[in-house]
């Protein structure tokens, strides 16, 4: 994360009798400053209690500029895992902070030296919760966001994973706070994959070790989307070869989701009360001879070095709706019948 550093074009006084005193000039810095992201951003300064050893932080929403929200981290959340700041933020905290008087405005930027931000405040999944809130439940002013505390980080490597915060949400009117426990994840897609053979429709279904649930779940092939870029069409590609052994060509996948009232944000939200995921549902439909059937039923995909054990498994459409729990694909059942009675579906 860049720290965006809004500046005159000449330094004021004392900036400039500092910068003597010291020996050498800003002004390279002061350039390089200048030019990082210009777009609109979430204004942030960070917060530091003397008295305390806990983490904080404080963002300002264009939606409530009056009213700073404050980001706390949980005991045991790591100030690396909160926040963390590269060798040029760093730098630019020091000059605001020592030689520029008064301070400047600092600002956030979404990306340190090339790379995605790889800690909860700065991560795309914690950008997209604020984005929401503020276009959803805070945009007529009836509600104002008060204070996160962040709970818990999981990585997937070099990025985040998973966040779990607490979002203390005020009712104006009533005075009083809304739920706000979030387990943050993100977008995902699944695919529903017709194959038609011999006349009969067959749907291709992963069974998956499901921990939370203590079960093994019969599900559409799906998978979160790894990045903020929003490519739900080339991750539900690349999850259907993953998990299923097979490549789909682009142009012939259908957004069910699509479909919906552009009200809905055009996503499924399975869990709103608790999780933040919003899962785009596709199409897919197919011929294919009967071995193509044989070959699928029973292989066993997905990244093992991951622990992803999944064996593929082919049922009969009309049975499809009984012989799973999975909501992605009870919804996905829902969503395509409404889109071939209403003419939607394009011709194959």
């Amino acid at each position: 994360m860049a720290l965006r550093l809004p500046l005159q074009s000449s330094a004021s006084p004392l900036a400039s009798s500092k910068a003597k005193i010291l020996g050498f000039s800003f002004a390279p810095i002061l350039q390089l400053s200048s030019r990082l992201s210009r777009r609109r951003t979430i204004c942030t300064a960070m917060s530091t209690d003397s008295s305390s050893s806990q983490l904080t932080h404080t963002i300002t929403l264009p939606s409530q500029p009056a009213e700073p929200v404050h980001i706390v981290a949980a005991p045991g959340v790591s100030s690396s895992d909160f926040r963390r700041f590269a060798p040029l933020d760093l730098l630019a905290l020091w000059i605001n902070r020592v030689v520029l008087t008064p301070p400047v405005e600092v600002e956030d930027s979404r990306v340190v030296n090339g790379e995605t931000p790889r800690n909860a405040i700065e991560s795309s999944l914690f950008k997209r919760w604020l984005k929401n809130t503020e276009t959803g439940i805070l945009a007529n002013g009836a509600m104002s966001l008060t204070q996160v505390l962040i709970q818990g980080v999981d990585m997937f490597g070099k990025h985040v994973g998973f966040l779990k915060f607490k979002a203390d949400v005020l009712d104006k009117e009533t005075g009083k706070k809304v739920p706000g426990i979030v387990f943050a994840r993100g977008p995902a897609v699944a695919v529903l994959i017709l194959l038609e053979s011999e006349g009969e429709t067959f749907v291709v279904l992963t069974e998956q070790v499901r921990v939370p649930v203590g079960r093994l779940v019969l599900e559409l092939p799906a998978g979160m989307l790894d990045d903020d870029k929003g490519d739900f069409v080339g991750t539900a590609v690349r999850e259907v070869e993953e998990e299923i052994g097979i490549r789909l060509n682009p142009k012939d996948i259908v957004d069910l989701t699509a479909f919906l009232d552009p009200s809905t944000g055009c996503r499924v939200f399975p869990s709103p009360g608790g999780c933040d995921e919003e899962i785009s549902v596709f199409l897919y439909r197919g011929h294919v001879d009967k071995e193509v059937i044989v070959q699928l039923q029973g292989k066993e995909t997905g990244l093992r070095e991951r622990g992803e054990l999944i064996v593929v498994h082919v049922v009969d459409y009309e049975n499809l709706w009984r012989v799973t729990a999975d909501a992605k694909t009870l919804v996905a059942i829902a969503l395509y019948e409404m889109a071939k009675k209403r003419g939607l579906l394009p011709p194959r």
